[in-house]
């Protein structure tokens, strides 16, 4: 249709006027034209030889070399010595598309990519969370605040401010969310309770530590490369963040 001349002018219609008649998108009608054909060659200059000829010559080279397992900036370094200038890229391609490239190691597995599981448990107080952020006041300049919030209802059980970020001032909002339901922090009384916290040296410190052992509480660092993480608190304290 875009080729048939129009009535008025005699000229050809184009694409344009008659998507625009139809009710279609150009972008449509160029998807579901049939693919052209690509070149079955890279476009550009050879070099001073065909690929297949630089690819033997390559493997000659390497069945010719004391180390089978060279890698292809040693075969372009080779190949430059024998008299044939060309690019170490033009190299890796011939070397990857005859299977000639020195194996590598494959590392060991480090699990699923994806977050299979979740941190959100089924009921509240089994896992809590927390963290630190700073703020800036004009009576004190800067300071830090301290919280927890419990991973199941995603509600804060304890806050705490202070000047200066110390171990001890980051047990408050821990001691703060046992003592509200239950009155009082005593040797095991959070038995069962999980607490999970960044890698900071606030939470690394011995006395955090001890402290939470005193509890019953058990300590559940937030592991590196794991997905969520500490989420639950960093959700937490943006959404502080952005009200203050």
């Amino acid at each position: 249709m875009r080729q048939a001349p129009a009535p008025s002018p005699g000229k050809p219609s184009g694409l344009a006027r008659v998507c625009r008649v139809w009710g279609l998108a150009r972008s449509i009608v160029s998807w579901q034209r049939p693919e052209r054909a690509k070149p079955a060659a890279r476009r550009g200059p050879l070099g001073p030889c065909a690929d297949d000829e630089l690819g033997d010559h390559s493997r000659r080279l390497l069945e010719a070399s004391p180390c089978p397992g060279a890698g292809s900036r040693k075969v372009w370094a080779r190949v430059r010595q024998s008299g044939i200038r060309t690019s170490p890229r033009r190299v890796l391609r011939l070397l990857r598309a005859h299977q000639l490239l020195a194996p590598t190691r494959r590392g060991q597995p480090h699990g699923p990519q994806a977050h299979e599981g979740t941190i959100i448990p089924a009921q509240v107080d089994p896992l809590w969370g927390t963290d630190r952020t700073a703020t800036y006041t004009r009576a004190d300049g800067q300071g830090a605040i301290f919280l927890a919030v419990d991973h199941g209802s995603a509600e804060w059980v304890g806050i705490h401010a202070a000047t200066h970020g110390t171990r001890c001032e980051a047990l408050e909002p821990i001691r703060h969310g046992v003592c509200t339901p239950l009155g009082t922090f005593t040797p095991d009384i959070a038995q069962g309770l999980r607490l999970r916290q960044a890698h900071g040296s606030q939470y690394l410190a011995q006395v955090f530590q001890e402290e939470l052992t005193f509890g019953g509480i058990t300590s559940a660092p937030a592991c590196v490369r794991d997905p969520e993480g500490n989420g639950g608190a960093e959700r937490f304290m943006r959404t502080l963040q952005e009200h203050l």
